[in-house]
């Protein structure tokens, strides 16, 4: 009987650090229900937030035990009842799943499950999900970024990051990256920034707003905001932006800063986008994989087995680049 099967998963038991990731070998294969899929994992991506919900310092906790992980890239194994946007033998990509993506098999809801060109192999498929959308909510849906503005991505060689400065370009933003090494410098210019800067370099904020000739930047896309926020506040221009896509702990702003600016802090939370919001996303993603513009990077690759390494590596990492993939 199918539902007996069992298969590979990486399972959670308590709170804690990356060694409380331990793969499994007995976990039951998941049965897709109304208007959900079941996908064979090929590749699954992972994102600094499945950290911190496996630290358990997220607002997020899931009922242990739990599968982490929402990016998969995989073959749709069989569909449940209602499903028509994809069929048996599809290659797909998701934005979320039911059950957690570090496994053989998972079952994702067919609204989060869209199709994958075959220009993309499953690694880039798998780091397309949460960066690209959050990307896009971020500069699109909270940023309301429009064409000829500045847009400041702090933190461009990660997953999000690199993503943000294609979407950018695309968008019609004039393009400015930062990164923590030359060589991840060197990959922001070569995903669309019109621009980069060593965030490590000592006065590095001078020759951004010498960049802008002294104006600041429209738009700040924020990957680490309890290091960067109060730098940030002071290099926008009138009525900027930041919107915080990521944080690692608290940080003391000045709130006249935003006065002076008259500019705004917006967080931005995946969780919050409507269907509608999705779609949107969807749309323009699919036109962006047609024409080429939408290059998935894919950083350090592990099997299924080196889970907590991954976990380990994508926040001690010294200079990110790309999206760090986990491969069945």
């Amino acid at each position: 009987m199918s539902g007996s099967r069992l298969m590979k998963a990486i399972r959670v038991s308590e709170f804690g650090p990356p060694s409380v990731l331990r793969l499994s070998s007995d976990v039951t294969v998941p049965q897709p229900g109304r208007r959900q899929v079941l996908i064979r994992v090929h590749a699954c991506g992972v994102n600094p937030v499945e950290t911190y919900i496996r630290a358990g310092r997220s607002t997020r906790k899931p009922t242990l035990p739990y599968t982490p992980g929402s990016d998969v890239a995989g073959v749709v194994e069989t569909i449940g009842e209602g499903v028509t946007a994809v069929k048996a033998g599809d290659r797909v990509f998701t934005t979320a799943t039911v059950d957690g993506g570090y496994a053989e098999y998972t079952v994702a809801a067919d609204d989060c499950v869209h199709k994958l060109p075959d220009a993309l192999d499953f690694t880039q498929g798998a780091a397309i999900g949460i960066p690209y959308f959050t990307a896009y909510r971020a500069l699109v849906h909270k940023g309301h970024a429009k064409p000829g503005e500045t847009v400041l991505i702090h933190g461009a060689s990660g997953g999000v990051g690199v993503v943000a400065c294609q979407l950018s370009w695309a968008l019609g933003l004039k393009v400015l990256g930062t990164a923590g090494t030359p060589e991840g410098m060197k990959l922001v210019l070569n995903n669309q920034a019109h621009l980069a800067f060593n965030h490590r370099e000592e006065g590095y904020t001078d020759k951004i707003m010498k960049a802008t000739e002294g104006r600041g930047v429209d738009v700040i896309v924020e990957m680490l905001s309890n290091v960067n926020l109060s730098k940030d506040l002071q290099m926008l221009a009138y009525g900027g932006r930041v919107l915080i896509v990521g944080s690692r702990g608290p940080i003391e702003i000045n709130p006249r800063d935003t006065m002076a600016k008259e500019s705004s802090i917006v967080g931005v939370a995946l969780s919050f986008a409507t269907p509608e919001e999705k779609k949107e996303c969807a749309a323009l993603l699919s036109a962006g994989m047609e024409s080429g513009w939408l290059r998935p990077v894919v950083g350090s690759q592990y099997p299924l087995e080196k889970a907590a390494q991954a976990h380990h590596d994508i926040i001690e990492s010294p200079g990110a680049a790309g999206k760090i993939v986990l491969t069945m």
